[in-house]
């Protein structure tokens, strides 16, 4: 395989911008008024009066998922442009509900669109997005607006067990890994499948991708919660052990939880009851100490190979694959 002619990972996302950015625009702006000013908001595009704004809105994976599995498999990424936008449209549906029900006040180094507007007008706000997608994708045909629907049921199912667990005291791995395979891994896993179907792909093609896009899926979720209690707030943009001081059942978390090691049953007492600030790093320690961060480090890096096994097994072109390759690694290796 040669890799001469790859671009970079930051070239190939700006790429990506380049190409499903502006049919994003021009998609929200179909949107009622108060809607498109919530949306605008979120996506960093302007402020909260309406004035135009560079804020950061991500490194934007999905989309460009999408993208490089089109070209992957011969096809011409122009042509998956709007399963691009669904997809993104989908992401940000419910990062606007996620950050609601979590109670997050940041994102992106900015207050959650929640905040600004107010939780109903933010929900509502993410309802428009979820509708806009399958409009969006409607050029594509009903096969392709199914597997976007059921992952969308994956995901708010996933989102639901997620919630769920922050109330329950005995989460097992094995749930917690279903859990995180719809929550996050759903829509990664869609992203890379409809980037195939809508240029023309099929069958075994198409799930060689998908397999690849879940197991990357899991790998992003087993990083996003190591970040979710170590990460640098002054690059993730959100609060130091921001998902312990919500008592998430994070994959690291319920490692730690299940080990039997003392450590782990230190941890089961404080999570028992509300964190106070002063015990967040005490029970950072604890999870580390458990052996739950090592072990999520672990999977990722596991996870990583047998997202790439399946890359290979689909015979994609030469400067796709290594471009995916580089996109896979940024996930297992990425600091926000």
């Amino acid at each position: 395989m040669t890799t001469v002619d790859a671009r970079t990972v930051a070239d190939v996302l700006a790429w990506s911008r380049s190409r499903w950015e502006p049919a994003m625009r021009a998609a929200v702006d179909r949107l009622p008024g108060s809607m498109r000013k919530i949306a605008g908001y979120h996506y960093g595009w302007w402020d909260e009066t309406g004035a135009p704004d560079h804020a950061s809105g991500g490194k934007a994976l999905r989309p460009a998922l999408v993208l490089l599995c089109a070209e992957a498999c011969g096809g011409d990424p122009a042509d998956a442009v709007p399963a691009a936008v669904a997809v993104e449209l989908v992401h940000n549906f419910s990062l606007l509900h996620d950050d609601v029900m979590d109670g997050d006040r940041t994102r992106h180094h900015r207050p959650t669109a929640w905040t600004v507007f107010g939780t109903g007008q933010a929900v509502l706000a993410g309802d428009a997005l979820l509708s806009l997608a399958f409009d969006v994708l409607s050029e594509d045909g009903p096969a392709a607006a199914r597997l976007l629907s059921t992952a969308v049921l994956d995901l708010l199912h996933g989102q639901h067990e997620d919630v769920r667990f922050e109330q329950r005291s005995d989460v097992g791995i094995e749930e917690c890994l279903r859990m995180v395979r719809g929550k996050t891994a759903a829509l990664l896993s869609v992203a890379c499948t409809l980037g195939v179907l809508v240029v023309g792909g099929r069958g075994e093609h198409v799930e060689q991708f998908g397999h690849f896009g879940q197991s990357l899926g899991l790998a992003f979720q087993h990083v996003d919660d190591l970040l979710g209690i170590w990460g640098d707030p002054a690059v993730t943009g959100k609060p130091v052990f921001s998902d312990l001081r919500s008592r998430k059942k994070s994959l690291p978390v319920v490692a730690a939880l299940t080990s039997g090691t003392p450590e782990g049953q230190e941890l089961a007492q404080l999570y028992r009851n509300p964190l106070p600030d002063a015990c967040l790093a005490q029970a950072a320690a604890l999870v580390d100490r458990a052996g739950g961060r090592a072990w999520s480090h672990d999977q990722a890096g596991e996870l990583l190979s047998d997202a790439l096994a399946a890359l290979a097994a689909a015979n994609p072109t030469p400067r796709a694959t290594a471009e995916l390759t580089a996109l896979a690694q940024l996930v297992t290796r990425r600091d926000h």
